[in-house]
């Protein structure tokens, strides 16, 4: 590469990271020398600010909090958005109302349910977050993706939510149709950020120690359990067991499936999963 286009390069990664955290050059650099890509130098910035005592910073304002929530509360109840508001948020936004962030956000802001927002939780969501203006709100969408991508923890935390959040009211267990859909948000998400990067064990602590992700559970393995349950199992609702034991055993299946043990108490819909995948790979199908 040329020195002029180095530099390009250079000033181009600045500007994303500037854009992304209204960190300072100085800071940028600091944070793009140590850690060369922007994604990490960023993460790496939100780890070791979320570290810092926020004395500087003025809290997030209720009454800002309030005023945005306004403009997107239904007229027939103003301490609720709903689905025209929710719409009209995403636009303002600049996210599509089916980006997996919205997941994040949902569980911040504790969500009763899809396309609705609750003024309790808005306020006190988006003052965790640090937010009070659209303009915050989109910074904070960045980061909240890239949580969700990476951090194996908020990641869990925000798939145990999604059941619930996606549950029709007064049922116990997802359609399959609606599971698939969010498993389609999810999965592709967590295993391209690494937080769904395989397990391969544990240290004294109880910490995971995880590899690549190519090291387990690959993209194209979704599809297959999508056609599993439709076509084999031919299940019609998924409970809460199995969403949350799916999301482990994602984490901790080798990618030949070779590791995986029968005796464990793993639902028989997962059991059986594992024999269709051997049986795929065993022919190359």
């Amino acid at each position: 590469m040329s020195s002029k286009a180095s530099k390009r390069a250079e000033e181009e990664k600045l500007l994303q990271f500037t854009s992304i955290t209204s960190a300072s050059i100085k800071d940028a650099r600091k944070y793009l020398d140590k850690y060369k890509r922007v994604e990490i130098a960023v993460d790496a910035y939100y780890n070791d600010l979320s570290s810092r005592p926020r004395t500087t910073e003025p809290p997030a304002s209720t009454s800002k909090l309030n005023a945005v929530f306004d403009n997107y509360a239904d007229p027939n109840d103003p301490d609720l958005i709903t689905v025209d508001g929710t719409i009209k948020l995403c636009e303002d936004l600049g996210v599509d109302p089916e980006d997996v962030v919205l997941l994040a956000v949902a569980y911040e802001l504790k969500s009763p349910r899809m396309a609705e927002w609750k003024r309790q939780g808005w306020i006190a969501g988006w003052k965790s977050v640090g937010c009070d203006s659209i303009a915050t709100m989109k910074t904070s969408l960045l980061r909240l993706r890239d949580k969700l991508g990476s951090d194996p923890n908020y990641f869990r935390s925000v798939y145990s939510y999604t059941f619930d959040f996606a549950r029709a009211e007064g049922q116990r267990s997802l359609p399959l149709e609606t599971a698939q859909a969010f498993w389609a948000l999810l999965l592709p998400h967590g295993i391209q950020g690494g937080a769904l990067s395989h397990i391969t064990s544990r240290d004294d602590d109880g910490d995971d120690s995880m590899t690549g992700a190519d090291e387990g559970w690959k993209l194209e393995y979704n599809s297959w359990w999508y056609e599993f349950l439709e076509n084999e199992a031919k299940m019609k609702g998924v409970s809460k067991d199995t969403w949350m034991m799916f999301f482990d055993f994602v984490r901790s299946i080798d990618s030949k499936f070779e590791k995986y043990d029968m005796e464990a108490a793993w639902p028989s819909t997962i059991d059986d999963f594992v024999e269709y995948a051997k049986g795929r790979i065993a022919t190359g199908a």
